[in-house]
Protein backbone atom coordinates (compact mmCIF):
# COMPACT_ATOMS: atom_id res chain seq x y z
CA UNK A 1 0.00 0.00 0.00
CA UNK A 2 1.10 3.68 -0.64
CA UNK A 3 -0.03 6.66 0.89
CA UNK A 4 -0.39 10.60 0.25
CA UNK A 5 -1.06 13.22 2.21
CA UNK A 6 -3.47 16.00 0.72
CA UNK A 7 -3.75 19.51 1.89
CA UNK A 8 -4.50 23.20 0.75
CA UNK A 9 -5.41 26.56 1.99
CA UNK A 10 -2.91 26.97 4.76
CA UNK A 11 -2.61 31.10 3.85
CA UNK A 12 -0.08 31.32 5.98
CA UNK A 13 0.80 35.33 6.62
CA UNK A 14 -2.78 35.64 6.47
CA UNK A 15 -3.20 36.34 10.83
CA UNK A 16 -1.81 39.71 11.34
CA UNK A 17 -2.83 38.96 15.49
CA UNK A 18 -0.02 37.13 17.32
CA UNK A 19 -1.74 35.03 18.77
CA UNK A 20 -3.14 33.29 15.60
CA UNK A 21 -0.28 34.01 13.73
CA UNK A 22 0.99 31.52 15.73
CA UNK A 23 -1.90 28.81 15.48
CA UNK A 24 -1.39 29.56 11.69
CA UNK A 25 1.82 28.21 11.48
CA UNK A 26 1.69 25.31 14.29
CA UNK A 27 -1.23 24.44 12.34
CA UNK A 28 1.38 23.56 8.82
CA UNK A 29 3.92 22.64 10.86
CA UNK A 30 1.89 20.53 13.22
CA UNK A 31 0.33 18.71 9.66
CA UNK A 32 4.14 18.07 7.73
CA UNK A 33 5.33 16.28 11.53
CA UNK A 34 1.85 14.10 11.12
CA UNK A 35 2.89 13.57 7.22
CA UNK A 36 6.72 12.60 8.40
CA UNK A 37 5.19 10.29 11.41
CA UNK A 38 2.85 8.46 8.86
CA UNK A 39 5.67 7.96 6.46
CA UNK A 40 3.64 9.37 3.88
CA UNK A 41 5.24 8.76 0.40
CA UNK A 42 4.39 12.16 -0.91
CA UNK A 43 2.86 15.09 -0.28
CA UNK A 44 -0.17 17.57 -2.46
CA UNK A 45 -0.71 20.89 -1.49
CA UNK A 46 -3.40 22.25 -3.69
CA UNK A 47 -2.75 25.70 -3.53
CA UNK A 48 -3.00 28.81 -1.32
CA UNK A 49 0.58 27.60 0.99
CA UNK A 50 0.65 31.15 1.79
CA UNK A 51 -1.62 34.02 1.62
CA UNK A 52 0.37 36.13 -0.38
CA UNK A 53 2.34 35.91 -3.51
CA UNK A 54 5.51 37.72 -1.30
CA UNK A 55 4.49 37.16 2.23
CA UNK A 56 6.87 38.37 4.90
CA UNK A 57 9.94 36.61 5.14
CA UNK A 58 9.67 35.54 8.86
CA UNK A 59 7.02 33.56 8.07
CA UNK A 60 8.31 32.32 4.67
CA UNK A 61 11.54 30.97 7.17
CA UNK A 62 9.40 29.17 9.71
CA UNK A 63 7.78 27.43 6.54
CA UNK A 64 10.68 26.06 4.54
CA UNK A 65 12.38 25.43 7.57
CA UNK A 66 9.59 22.64 7.97
CA UNK A 67 9.62 21.97 4.53
CA UNK A 68 13.35 20.80 4.22
CA UNK A 69 12.52 18.42 7.46
CA UNK A 70 10.10 16.59 4.93
CA UNK A 71 12.69 16.60 2.16
CA UNK A 72 15.25 15.36 4.22
CA UNK A 73 13.02 12.20 4.65
CA UNK A 74 12.83 11.50 1.02
CA UNK A 75 8.87 12.67 0.87
CA UNK A 76 8.19 14.45 -2.84
CA UNK A 77 5.65 17.86 -1.62
CA UNK A 78 3.93 18.72 -5.18
CA UNK A 79 2.19 21.59 -5.28
CA UNK A 80 0.09 24.10 -7.84
CA UNK A 81 -0.20 27.98 -7.04
CA UNK A 82 -3.49 29.13 -5.20
CA UNK A 83 -5.36 32.72 -6.04
CA UNK A 84 -3.27 34.37 -3.28
CA UNK A 85 0.00 32.28 -4.70
CA UNK A 86 -0.32 33.58 -7.89
CA UNK A 87 1.68 36.62 -9.62
CA UNK A 88 0.86 37.77 -12.85
CA UNK A 89 3.68 40.53 -12.84
CA UNK A 90 6.73 39.15 -10.76
CA UNK A 91 8.33 36.17 -9.37
CA UNK A 92 6.16 34.41 -6.64
CA UNK A 93 7.61 32.53 -3.82
CA UNK A 94 6.22 29.56 -4.41
CA UNK A 95 8.82 29.48 -7.57
CA UNK A 96 11.63 30.56 -5.52
CA UNK A 97 11.25 27.61 -2.68
CA UNK A 98 10.33 25.17 -6.04
CA UNK A 99 13.93 26.39 -7.97
CA UNK A 100 15.51 25.45 -4.30
CA UNK A 101 13.82 21.81 -4.95
CA UNK A 102 12.33 21.65 -1.61
CA UNK A 103 8.78 22.19 -3.73
CA UNK A 104 7.64 20.10 -7.04
CA UNK A 105 5.35 22.42 -9.42
CA UNK A 106 2.87 20.16 -11.15
CA UNK A 107 1.27 22.80 -13.41
CA UNK A 108 3.37 22.37 -16.82
CA UNK A 109 1.55 23.46 -19.59
CA UNK A 110 2.41 24.15 -23.66
CA UNK A 111 -0.28 26.30 -25.83
CA UNK A 112 -0.57 24.31 -29.32
CA UNK A 113 -3.53 24.56 -32.07
CA UNK A 114 -5.67 21.47 -33.17
CA UNK A 115 -6.66 20.22 -36.22
CA UNK A 116 -9.04 23.64 -36.77
CA UNK A 117 -6.27 25.82 -35.86
CA UNK A 118 -8.02 26.57 -32.44
CA UNK A 119 -5.37 27.14 -29.53
CA UNK A 120 -5.66 24.13 -26.96
CA UNK A 121 -3.68 23.75 -23.80
CA UNK A 122 -1.73 19.95 -23.00
CA UNK A 123 -0.45 19.10 -19.36
CA UNK A 124 1.93 17.37 -18.84
CA UNK A 125 2.34 14.25 -16.19
CA UNK A 126 4.52 14.07 -13.00
CA UNK A 127 5.63 10.64 -12.08
CA UNK A 128 6.16 10.54 -8.66
CA UNK A 129 9.19 8.02 -8.80
CA UNK A 130 8.05 5.89 -5.76
CA UNK A 131 4.92 5.09 -6.23
CA UNK A 132 4.46 6.23 -9.82
CA UNK A 133 1.11 7.75 -9.35
CA UNK A 134 1.20 10.92 -12.10
CA UNK A 135 0.18 14.02 -11.34
CA UNK A 136 -0.90 16.88 -13.01
CA UNK A 137 -2.81 20.14 -12.72
CA UNK A 138 -4.04 23.57 -13.22
CA UNK A 139 -2.90 26.18 -10.65
CA UNK A 140 -5.76 28.98 -9.61
CA UNK A 141 -5.70 32.22 -10.57
CA UNK A 142 -7.85 35.24 -9.19
CA UNK A 143 -11.44 36.17 -10.87
CA UNK A 144 -12.12 32.86 -12.31
CA UNK A 145 -9.13 33.45 -14.79
CA UNK A 146 -8.56 29.97 -14.74
CA UNK A 147 -11.74 28.98 -16.26
CA UNK A 148 -10.18 29.98 -19.82
CA UNK A 149 -7.51 27.26 -18.91
CA UNK A 150 -9.97 24.66 -18.52
CA UNK A 151 -11.91 25.25 -21.69
CA UNK A 152 -8.96 25.59 -24.19
CA UNK A 153 -7.56 22.05 -22.34
CA UNK A 154 -7.04 19.29 -24.40
CA UNK A 155 -8.97 16.44 -22.19
CA UNK A 156 -8.51 12.95 -24.96
CA UNK A 157 -4.37 13.03 -24.18
CA UNK A 158 -5.18 13.78 -20.09
CA UNK A 159 -8.41 10.96 -19.92
CA UNK A 160 -6.70 8.41 -22.12
CA UNK A 161 -3.43 8.04 -19.80
CA UNK A 162 -3.52 5.03 -18.14
CA UNK A 163 -2.38 4.26 -14.78
CA UNK A 164 -2.76 6.13 -11.48
CA UNK A 165 -3.52 9.38 -11.93
CA UNK A 166 -4.50 12.50 -9.54
CA UNK A 167 -5.22 16.24 -10.78
CA UNK A 168 -4.59 18.90 -8.70
CA UNK A 169 -7.25 22.13 -9.07
CA UNK A 170 -7.64 25.20 -7.37
CA UNK A 171 -11.12 26.67 -7.76
CA UNK A 172 -14.55 26.17 -6.83
CA UNK A 173 -17.09 23.75 -8.26
CA UNK A 174 -20.14 25.01 -8.22
CA UNK A 175 -22.04 21.65 -8.19
CA UNK A 176 -20.29 20.58 -4.93
CA UNK A 177 -20.78 24.00 -3.38
CA UNK A 178 -22.26 24.35 0.26
CA UNK A 179 -25.03 27.16 0.57
CA UNK A 180 -23.65 29.38 2.22
CA UNK A 181 -21.31 29.95 -0.84
CA UNK A 182 -23.92 29.35 -3.14
CA UNK A 183 -22.74 32.49 -4.91
CA UNK A 184 -19.22 32.30 -5.23
CA UNK A 185 -17.90 32.13 -8.70
CA UNK A 186 -16.71 28.68 -9.94
CA UNK A 187 -17.36 26.49 -12.72
CA UNK A 188 -18.93 23.14 -13.83
CA UNK A 189 -18.03 19.85 -12.62
CA UNK A 190 -17.96 18.95 -16.32
CA UNK A 191 -14.97 21.04 -16.93
CA UNK A 192 -13.04 19.17 -14.98
CA UNK A 193 -11.06 15.93 -17.26
CA UNK A 194 -12.41 12.44 -16.81
CA UNK A 195 -10.57 9.13 -15.62
CA UNK A 196 -8.39 10.43 -12.91
CA UNK A 197 -8.68 8.48 -9.85
CA UNK A 198 -8.46 11.54 -7.58
CA UNK A 199 -9.22 15.01 -7.64
CA UNK A 200 -7.62 17.31 -5.19
CA UNK A 201 -9.01 20.56 -4.81
CA UNK A 202 -8.17 23.67 -3.01
CA UNK A 203 -10.01 27.63 -2.76
CA UNK A 204 -13.16 26.01 -0.95
CA UNK A 205 -12.39 26.85 2.49
CA UNK A 206 -14.99 23.84 3.94
CA UNK A 207 -13.87 20.36 4.17
CA UNK A 208 -16.01 18.42 0.87
CA UNK A 209 -15.95 14.66 -0.52
CA UNK A 210 -17.75 13.93 -3.47
CA UNK A 211 -17.54 10.07 -4.06
CA UNK A 212 -17.12 8.89 -7.57
CA UNK A 213 -19.85 10.66 -10.29
CA UNK A 214 -20.12 9.43 -13.37
CA UNK A 215 -16.48 8.93 -14.76
CA UNK A 216 -14.86 10.83 -11.98
CA UNK A 217 -12.92 9.68 -9.33
CA UNK A 218 -13.39 11.10 -5.57
CA UNK A 219 -13.43 14.61 -5.47
CA UNK A 220 -12.02 16.29 -2.67
CA UNK A 221 -11.52 19.76 -0.95
CA UNK A 222 -9.38 19.18 1.94
CA UNK A 223 -10.48 22.83 3.29
CA UNK A 224 -8.06 24.96 5.64
CA UNK A 225 -5.68 23.64 7.84
CA UNK A 226 -6.64 26.52 10.36
CA UNK A 227 -8.10 29.55 9.04
CA UNK A 228 -7.36 32.45 6.01
CA UNK A 229 -10.51 34.54 7.05
CA UNK A 230 -12.37 35.52 9.63
CA UNK A 231 -15.35 33.97 8.84
CA UNK A 232 -13.20 30.37 8.87
CA UNK A 233 -12.76 31.09 12.28
CA UNK A 234 -16.76 31.61 12.87
CA UNK A 235 -17.22 28.30 10.80
CA UNK A 236 -15.17 26.70 13.29
CA UNK A 237 -16.45 27.70 16.36
CA UNK A 238 -19.73 26.49 14.88
CA UNK A 239 -18.85 22.83 15.24
CA UNK A 240 -16.11 22.85 11.55
CA UNK A 241 -13.43 20.52 11.94
CA UNK A 242 -10.10 20.94 10.48
CA UNK A 243 -7.55 19.42 8.89
CA UNK A 244 -6.23 17.30 5.78
CA UNK A 245 -6.73 13.59 3.95
CA UNK A 246 -4.40 10.88 4.03
CA UNK A 247 -5.20 8.50 1.05
CA UNK A 248 -3.75 4.93 0.78
CA UNK A 249 -3.97 3.28 -2.67
CA UNK A 250 -3.63 -0.19 -3.42
CA UNK A 251 0.05 -0.64 -5.37
CA UNK A 252 -1.67 -3.42 -7.86
CA UNK A 253 -5.21 -1.76 -8.17
CA UNK A 254 -4.47 1.59 -7.51
CA UNK A 255 -8.17 1.81 -6.98
CA UNK A 256 -9.71 4.96 -4.41
CA UNK A 257 -13.24 3.68 -4.11
CA UNK A 258 -15.17 5.97 -2.31
CA UNK A 259 -15.02 8.90 0.19
CA UNK A 260 -14.70 5.83 2.82
CA UNK A 261 -10.88 5.27 2.31
CA UNK A 262 -10.09 8.34 2.99
CA UNK A 263 -8.95 9.52 6.03
CA UNK A 264 -9.40 13.31 7.89
CA UNK A 265 -6.55 13.88 9.64
CA UNK A 266 -7.77 16.45 12.50
CA UNK A 267 -5.97 19.51 14.08
CA UNK A 268 -7.51 20.28 17.34
CA UNK A 269 -5.21 23.25 17.79
CA UNK A 270 -7.72 25.70 19.72
CA UNK A 271 -11.01 25.60 21.21
CA UNK A 272 -13.60 28.01 20.25
CA UNK A 273 -17.05 29.71 22.06
CA UNK A 274 -19.42 30.89 19.72
CA UNK A 275 -21.88 33.90 20.85
CA UNK A 276 -24.69 35.42 18.61
CA UNK A 277 -26.90 38.44 19.34
CA UNK A 278 -29.60 39.50 17.29
CA UNK A 279 -30.46 43.67 17.57
CA UNK A 280 -33.99 43.37 16.01
CA UNK A 281 -36.65 45.69 18.38
CA UNK A 282 -33.75 46.67 20.33
CA UNK A 283 -32.16 49.89 20.93
CA UNK A 284 -28.38 50.54 20.69
CA UNK A 285 -28.46 50.40 24.95
CA UNK A 286 -30.71 47.52 25.62
CA UNK A 287 -28.68 44.98 22.97
CA UNK A 288 -25.28 46.45 24.81
CA UNK A 289 -27.10 45.33 28.30
CA UNK A 290 -27.93 42.07 26.81
CA UNK A 291 -24.21 41.37 25.62
CA UNK A 292 -22.77 42.21 29.14
CA UNK A 293 -25.29 40.15 31.04
CA UNK A 294 -24.35 37.55 28.83
CA UNK A 295 -20.71 37.63 29.09
CA UNK A 296 -20.72 37.72 32.73
CA UNK A 297 -23.17 34.63 32.94
CA UNK A 298 -20.98 32.48 35.46
CA UNK A 299 -22.03 29.29 32.67
CA UNK A 300 -19.93 31.72 29.95
CA UNK A 301 -17.39 33.03 32.33
CA UNK A 302 -16.20 29.01 32.65
CA UNK A 303 -15.70 28.48 29.35
CA UNK A 304 -13.53 31.71 28.10
CA UNK A 305 -10.33 30.70 29.27
CA UNK A 306 -7.93 29.59 26.82
CA UNK A 307 -10.37 29.86 24.13
CA UNK A 308 -10.83 31.45 20.37
CA UNK A 309 -14.04 33.89 21.21
CA UNK A 310 -16.32 34.54 18.02
CA UNK A 311 -19.20 36.83 18.83
CA UNK A 312 -21.33 37.76 16.35
CA UNK A 313 -23.79 41.11 16.17
CA UNK A 314 -26.19 41.62 13.46
CA UNK A 315 -30.19 42.70 12.88
CA UNK A 316 -30.94 46.40 12.92
CA UNK A 317 -31.24 48.64 16.36
CA UNK A 318 -34.80 49.83 16.98
CA UNK A 319 -33.03 53.17 18.38
CA UNK A 320 -29.87 54.64 18.77
CA UNK A 321 -26.75 54.06 16.46
CA UNK A 322 -24.41 51.30 16.20
CA UNK A 323 -21.65 53.64 17.65
CA UNK A 324 -23.52 53.24 21.21
CA UNK A 325 -22.33 50.28 21.93
CA UNK A 326 -18.61 49.46 23.40
CA UNK A 327 -17.31 46.89 20.99
CA UNK A 328 -13.58 47.73 22.98
CA UNK A 329 -14.65 47.45 26.54
CA UNK A 330 -16.71 43.97 25.59
CA UNK A 331 -13.65 42.60 23.49
CA UNK A 332 -11.11 43.98 26.79
CA UNK A 333 -13.97 42.09 29.57
CA UNK A 334 -13.10 38.59 27.18
CA UNK A 335 -9.58 39.11 26.66
CA UNK A 336 -9.35 39.67 30.55
CA UNK A 337 -11.11 36.80 31.51
CA UNK A 338 -8.26 34.82 29.39
CA UNK A 339 -9.54 34.46 25.93
CA UNK A 340 -6.46 33.33 23.59
CA UNK A 341 -8.71 36.19 21.24
CA UNK A 342 -11.92 37.62 20.62
CA UNK A 343 -13.16 38.28 17.21
CA UNK A 344 -16.57 40.36 17.06
CA UNK A 345 -18.34 40.40 13.97
CA UNK A 346 -20.88 43.30 13.87
CA UNK A 347 -20.78 44.03 10.26
CA UNK A 348 -24.38 42.99 9.83
CA UNK A 349 -26.21 45.63 12.71
CA UNK A 350 -27.47 48.34 11.42
CA UNK A 351 -28.86 51.58 12.79
CA UNK A 352 -32.37 53.31 11.31
CA UNK A 353 -31.33 56.21 12.29
CA UNK A 354 -28.48 55.90 9.98
CA UNK A 355 -29.89 56.14 6.38
CA UNK A 356 -26.99 55.54 3.15
CA UNK A 357 -26.19 52.78 1.30
CA UNK A 358 -24.47 50.07 3.39
CA UNK A 359 -23.70 47.29 1.39
CA UNK A 360 -23.15 43.64 2.77
CA UNK A 361 -22.46 40.54 1.43
CA UNK A 362 -20.26 37.27 1.98
CA UNK A 363 -18.88 37.15 -1.47
CA UNK A 364 -17.53 39.57 -4.08
CA UNK A 365 -20.02 38.64 -6.30
CA UNK A 366 -23.13 39.14 -3.46
CA UNK A 367 -21.80 42.66 -2.64
CA UNK A 368 -21.79 43.94 -6.11
CA UNK A 369 -24.79 42.55 -6.96
CA UNK A 370 -26.35 43.67 -3.63
CA UNK A 371 -24.61 47.42 -4.27
CA UNK A 372 -26.46 47.35 -7.81
CA UNK A 373 -29.85 46.64 -5.94
CA UNK A 374 -29.33 49.63 -3.83
CA UNK A 375 -28.54 51.83 -6.17
CA UNK A 376 -31.03 50.94 -8.84
CA UNK A 377 -33.41 53.51 -7.93
CA UNK A 378 -30.95 56.35 -8.33
CA UNK A 379 -30.67 55.07 -12.22
CA UNK A 380 -33.64 56.00 -14.29
CA UNK A 381 -33.64 52.78 -16.97
CA UNK A 382 -36.24 53.52 -19.80
CA UNK A 383 -36.89 49.41 -19.72
CA UNK A 384 -39.12 49.11 -16.56
CA UNK A 385 -37.59 45.15 -15.86
CA UNK A 386 -34.26 46.45 -15.83
CA UNK A 387 -35.47 48.53 -11.99
CA UNK A 388 -35.43 45.31 -10.02
CA UNK A 389 -33.29 42.23 -9.27
CA UNK A 390 -33.17 41.57 -12.74
CA UNK A 391 -31.67 44.51 -13.68
CA UNK A 392 -28.67 44.09 -10.53
CA UNK A 393 -28.41 40.42 -11.81
CA UNK A 394 -27.31 41.62 -15.43
CA UNK A 395 -25.13 44.31 -14.08
CA UNK A 396 -23.18 42.25 -12.44
CA UNK A 397 -22.99 39.52 -15.11
CA UNK A 398 -21.83 42.29 -17.56
CA UNK A 399 -19.24 43.31 -15.48
CA UNK A 400 -17.95 39.78 -15.01
CA UNK A 401 -17.63 39.70 -18.60
CA UNK A 402 -15.66 42.74 -18.87
CA UNK A 403 -13.08 41.20 -15.76
CA UNK A 404 -11.81 39.10 -18.02
CA UNK A 405 -7.91 38.98 -18.94
CA UNK A 406 -6.88 37.76 -22.59
CA UNK A 407 -6.10 34.18 -22.78
CA UNK A 408 -2.88 32.76 -23.29
CA UNK A 409 -1.17 34.10 -26.51
CA UNK A 410 -4.32 35.60 -27.60
CA UNK A 411 -4.75 38.66 -29.33
CA UNK A 412 -5.57 42.17 -28.47
CA UNK A 413 -7.95 42.60 -31.43
CA UNK A 414 -9.53 39.13 -30.31
CA UNK A 415 -9.50 39.84 -27.17
CA UNK A 416 -11.53 43.00 -27.29
CA UNK A 417 -14.23 41.73 -30.14
CA UNK A 418 -14.43 38.39 -27.93
CA UNK A 419 -15.47 40.86 -25.07
CA UNK A 420 -17.33 42.64 -27.06
CA UNK A 421 -19.47 40.02 -28.10
CA UNK A 422 -19.64 38.34 -25.02
CA UNK A 423 -20.97 41.51 -23.60
CA UNK A 424 -23.88 41.61 -26.13
CA UNK A 425 -24.98 38.23 -25.39
CA UNK A 426 -25.41 38.97 -21.68
CA UNK A 427 -27.35 42.19 -22.78
CA UNK A 428 -29.38 39.75 -25.32
CA UNK A 429 -28.33 41.00 -28.62
CA UNK A 430 -28.41 39.15 -31.71
CA UNK A 431 -25.37 37.69 -32.86
CA UNK A 432 -26.12 39.81 -36.13
CA UNK A 433 -25.58 43.11 -34.45
CA UNK A 434 -22.52 42.10 -33.59
CA UNK A 435 -21.24 41.44 -37.15
CA UNK A 436 -22.55 44.61 -38.23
Amino acid sequence: MYKFAHLADCHLGAQKYPELKELELKAFKECLDICMEEEVDFIIIAGDLFHSNLPDMGVVKEAVGKLSEVNKKGINIYINYGSHDFSPNQTSIIDVITESGLMKKLFQAKVFEDESGEEMIKLNFTIDPKTKAKLTGISGRKMGIDDTYYDMLDRKSLEEEKGFKIFVFHTAIRNLLPEYLIKMEGMDINKLPRNFDYYAGGHIHKRICEDKMNDYGVITYSGPLFSGYPRDLEISAKGEKRGFFIVEFDEESHDIKSCEDLTFIQLDLASYLYLSFQADHKNSNELYDEIKAKIEEKSVLDEIEGRIIILKVKGELSGGKTSDINFYEIRKHLKGEGAIHVSINHHGLVSREFVGVKVKGETNEEIEENLFLENIDNIKVPLEELNNKKGAQLASRLLKVIRQNPKPNEKKSDYTNRILKESLDVLGFEDDLFNK
